[in-house]
């Protein structure tokens, strides 16, 4: 229960909803149990004119307002009996009976209209939440973690969490309601029988407990194997053309039905012990109702009992009346075992603590005015360490080109800077400043990224540009996309600015791609420009062309260049040569040409 709790946190903005359902299913209830109370006692007097009283009723106090209740009621049918006739009577009888059973549905719709409010809220502030705290998290954790696992959790599991815990809700209110109005006129009509019904009842509780015991456990592998498939399916769309050139369908297509296999099994298992829940209890219920006509049939041919048979008839109607709320109640049970599972999930996520966050004091910079220093800086991602005791300075308006073998350390000193991850030794600052004492919107606000990999969105080619500057106009958009060399092929495009691209820019070609990643760090205007082998994965003629947009970009900049290719970093002020997590070399082209080090490994091999 202490998800479920946790869970109903995201209520409160909802609570007028709660209790407009409160009042509604409290006057459901009330209506509920009129419909027996009422019915069956005048059909008694109506028939078998029994029971009739003449004398109007007199209240004597609040012990005894139940049977000053009961015979108003009586005295009233009697008086209409009296001088209306029978069949006026009747009549009558029945259009009450309509009336009745009218607002207890009534007030049972308005219940649930209300309630969709609160269970609708809750579900977007719920997915809001998640997609809020994805957002804020640091990559370092979506390491970890499959994406397909990530979705299921805003997916899936937000919608079971709906129909397990929020379905409930209603449950949880309406009917421990009519339970107790029932219970509270069977205690006044008998309280030797309901004292017996009190002990039947928690036999039947706990042995409906007792099925459930492995219900979230079950319930929570099943949800995580959601995850290992949605991350199978999301794998395959990332890597079909793979998939397929190795002429792997089969052994792909095995993996995803082990796993869909594995679920099938496990959600059997859990709809079994779900459905259970509401046969169990109806039996249960049945044996419970035997077991009182045998006690109060008892009480009722017995010679002195104060039970009459119309009272006890109007017992068994209410008893009757409790099945179905006690059934929906030990269904709701079963439902929160099993959501309980999901809330699990989705908590681990908004709960999960984020380590690279603001200080309290941080400071807001807007401005870059004369270096960045690396210093004495170490890192590793797990185990070992990709940077030891590295140390560099950056002087404003210089480009410094870092270069080396795969596993270096290169990429991991732009993911550093921009705080994507945090040193675990020494520090690195900004005009004297520790990044981790200036806040991360106004750091990132410095920095413009071009990466190796195009990262576009399925929107329009303005869109993309303008990612990081709000309300940009068409004319700077413009501006932007000709000094990355990328106004020459949109102005082809169906819809020029306006052509929507495809998922991740799949309409276009691999150089094009990155002209409007260039574009989009040139239209962002930073003073600092980080570009992470921003030519590696293209071909040379769309190489030339997103190199001559990178040294438009990089003009009058200060930029740190991570390059795989050498020949993109020849006129780099100063060339960083780093190998295993430490700088082994650092000059400009030529010097370093003239030692025959390392860098003149590097270039000759990539020469031949």
């Amino acid at each position: 229960m202490n998800y479920f709790k946790k869970i109903l946190k995201y209520a409160k903005p909802y609570i007028n909803y709660a209790w407009l359902n409160v009042v509604f299913n409290i006057l459901y209830a009330i209506f509920n149990v009129l419909t027996i109370v009422a019915f069956i006692p005048v059909l008694n007097i109506l028939f078998k004119q029994e029971n009739k009283i003449e004398a109007k009723p007199v209240y004597n106090g609040i012990f005894s307002i139940g049977d000053y209740a009961q015979d108003s009621f009586y005295y009233f049918i009697s008086q209409k009996i009296e001088n209306d006739g029978n069949v006026k009577t009747l009549v009558f009888v029945c259009f009450l009976t309509l009336f009745l059973f009218f607002f207890k549905n009534f007030f049972r719709y308005l219940a649930s209209f209300v309630l969709a409010y609160l269970r609708n809220g809750v579900v977007k502030d719920l997915r809001d939440s998640i997609y809020h705290k994805i957002i804020e998290l640091p990559l370092a954790y979506f390491s970890e973690k499959k994406k397909g696992d990530i979705i299921a959790r805003m997916t899936s599991d937000v919608q079971e969490v709906e129909t397990s815990f929020l379905t409930s809700l209603e449950a949880l209110v309406s009917e421990p309601l009519t339970i107790i109005i029932s219970l509270t006129i069977m205690l006044i009509i008998s309280p030797s029988l309901t004292l017996f019904v009190f002990i039947l009842l928690p036999v039947s509780g706990f042995i409906i407990s007792s099925v459930s015991k492995k219900l979230k456990a079950k319930s929570l592998l099943a949800q995580q194997e959601t995850g290992n498939f949605l991350s199978f399916i999301e794998e395959t769309l990332t890597g079909l053309r793979v998939i397929k050139g190795f002429n792997a369908e089969d052994k792909i297509e095995r993996k995803f039905n082990n796993s869909t296999r594995k679920f099938r099994n496990l959600m059997t298992n859990v709809l079994h012990r779900k459905t259970l829940a509401s046969p169990m209890s109806e039996f249960l219920g049945s044996a419970t109702i035997i077991a009182i006509l045998w006690y109060g049939g008892k009480l009722v041919l017995g010679d002195d009992s104060a039970l009459k048979p119309e009272q006890f008839l109007t017992y068994i109607g209410l008893f009757y009346l409790i099945l179905n709320p006690v059934k929906s109640l030990t269904t709701a049970f079963y439902n929160i075992q099993k959501g309980n599972a999901s809330a699990e999930r989705i908590l681990n996520i908004l709960e999960t603590e984020n380590t690279i966050v603001d200080k309290p004091n941080a400071i807001t910079k807007e401005t870059f005015d004369s270096e960045i220093t690396f210093k004495n800086i170490s890192f590793k991602y797990l185990d070992d360490y990709v940077l030891k005791n590295f140390s560099l300075t950056i002087p404003k308006g210089q480009t410094v080109a870092l270069v080396g073998q795969s596993g270096s350390g290169k990429s991991t000193l732009a993911n550093l800077i921009t705080r994507f991850y945090d040193v675990n030794e020494g520090v690195i600052k900004i005009d004297g400043i520790d990044i981790k004492d200036i806040n991360q919107k106004s750091l990132r606000g410095l920095m413009g990224i071009v990466t190796q990999e195009s990262i576009l969105f399925n929107d329009t080619v303005k869109e993309n540009i303008s990612l990081g500057v709000n309300n940009a106009t068409i004319e700077e958009v413009t501006e932007a996309s000709k000094i990355a060399n990328a106004h020459e092929f949109i102005k082809d495009l169906p819809k020029q600015y306006d052509t929507n691209i495809g998922d991740s820019g799949n309409t276009l070609s691999g150089g094009q791609k990155q002209r409007l990643s260039i574009a989009r760090a040139v239209l962002k205007n930073p003073p600092i420009m980080i570009l992470d082998e921003a030519t590696s994965a293209l071909d040379t003629e769309s190489e030339q062309l997103v190199q001559l947009a990178l040294e438009k970009m990089m003009e009058n900049r200060t930029s740190l260049v991570i390059a795989h290719r050498l020949s993109t970093i020849q006129k780099a002020d100063l060339i960083v040569v780093m190998q295993k997590g430490e700088i082994v070399e650092q000059g400009k082209h030529d010097e370093l040409l003239d030692k025959k080090g390392e860098y003149f490994k590097l270039v000759t091999m990539q020469s031949f």
